[in-house]
């Protein structure tokens, strides 16, 4: 019977559908499970074979592909993916990453017009064979991920800037005079606890001025009463910092001194430390020494270590709005000691402004500016950019040639 059963077939078509419904987002053996839960046994197997069975959707072709690789073994064996970029759904696979695959791929499908890729020789080599109409696009992902590994060039370039600052104590970052909080409150502005119950008793009284009464203040807030009660009954959020578990003794006390030996002797690594202080009777866990170690690393302490070039690196990347001021201080003093590194970060920021606002116009004006300083890792990055822009021009410009060529031939 058409839609219901079919030839030699102990299923009916519903239940068919079903299983096939199933095994597409779960595969064979979540999906036989799942169907164990509605009461139809069932191997893994049949669930995969079911979705074989589907037939292939009929999708439109693509007009902006996105070309990206992917790995079946990390570090040996790579294949193609390519993305419908307007619809953000896998188009194909292709089984490696070699321009005649590609190329390949793309001559079967003219109507391609767009083709966004990273940066790869090869890729770029298929996508002008295979699609010599179309406009070949880096995406910002790969820019933004070249610009960082560049920037991290930079920074290891003059490392010895980052050395010479440490050493000498007049450049180190100072905590801001202001920043102790007035009120002699345990919890300064600045820490997390202590910013959020500001916030939330500012809020409570704010609505509680404004003529609600604490079961509404409950509801709109998602607090609970004993929460709402307490923001309440404080005159002053002060109020609520007292006898917190900051003042408490801890099992890692007896061991600071020893941890601050080490730090001072430039032993940063959290483990190892953990390691040496457990034959001397320690029974805490490594994850308070790491806090531990976690806290003098954003402290600004004169006497310790010099920031990584990769912790550098993260500081310039970052929008400076979401640095902390600790971060945002060792960064200025950073800065301040070697010029070029902030030369870097004004790149850096006007690369990303180039990015976000979508200003292409204002590369060629970048790319310049790159050259006027001294940073061979940048240099490269504005080359490899340069160089691409300039195969490309050439490529529409021949496409264009033969274009005008073909159009003055008598038919």
């Amino acid at each position: 019977m058409p839609g219901l059963t079919r030839r030699y077939s102990r299923w009916t078509e519903r239940l068919r559908s079903t299983l096939a419904a199933i095994g597409l987002p779960l595969a064979g053996r979540a999906g036989a499970r799942m169907a164990g839960v509605f009461g139809v046994s069932v191997s893994r197997s049949t669930v995969l074979r079911l979705v074989e069975a589907l037939p292939e959707p009929d999708l439109p072709a693509p007009r902006v592909v996105g070309v990206d690789e992917y790995a079946t073994r990390k570090g040996r064996h790579y294949g193609t993916v390519l993305v419908d970029v307007e619809t953000r759904r896998p188009v194909d696979l292709l089984p490696d990453r070699e321009a005649s695959s590609l190329a390949a791929w793309l001559a079967k499908r003219p109507g391609i017009e767009v083709v966004c890729r990273d940066r790869a020789p090869f890729f770029a080599e298929g996508a002008t064979v295979g699609a010599p109409q179309a406009v070949q696009v880096a995406d910002r992902w790969h820019l933004w991920h070249n610009l960082s590994e560049a920037a991290e060039r930079c920074v290891a370039d003059h490392r010895g800037c980052l050395r010479g600052m440490a050493a000498e104590p007049s450049q180190q970052v100072k905590a801001p005079e202001g920043s102790a909080d007035p009120t002699g409150s345990p919890w300064p502005t600045g820490h997390r606890f202590a910013d959020r119950t500001r916030s939330n008793h500012a809020a409570v009284h704010a609505l509680l001025a404004a003529g609600h009464s604490r079961r509404a203040v409950q509801r709109q807030l998602g607090m609970t009463y004993r929460t709402v009660k307490l923001l309440a009954d404080a005159a002053t959020p002060e109020g609520l910092f007292h006898g917190q578990w900051q003042s408490r003794p801890s099992v890692l006390d007896e061991y600071r001194p020893y941890l601050d030996d080490r730090w001072n002797q430039g032993c940063t690594n959290a483990w190892r430390a953990w390691e040496e202080i457990v034959p001397l009777g320690y029974k805490g866990s490594y994850q308070r020494v790491r806090a531990y170690f976690h806290t003098k690393r954003l402290s600004a302490d004169p006497g310790g270590p010099p920031p990584s070039p990769r912790t550098v690196t993260g500081w310039i990347l970052r929008h400076p709005d979401s640095l902390s001021e600790v971060d945002r201080l060792r960064l200025k003093a950073v800065m301040a000691h070697c010029p070029e590194l902030e030369a870097l970060a004004g790149h850096v920021r006007s690369f990303a402004q180039i990015l976000t606002e979508r200003q292409g116009q204002r590369l060629p004006e970048w790319l310049d500016a790159v050259r006027q300083y001294d940073l061979p890792g940048l240099h490269t990055l504005a080359a490899g950019i340069d160089r691409e822009g300039r195969g490309h021009r050439r490529a529409h410009a021949a496409l264009e040639l033969e274009r005008r060529g073909r159009a003055r031939q008598p038919h």
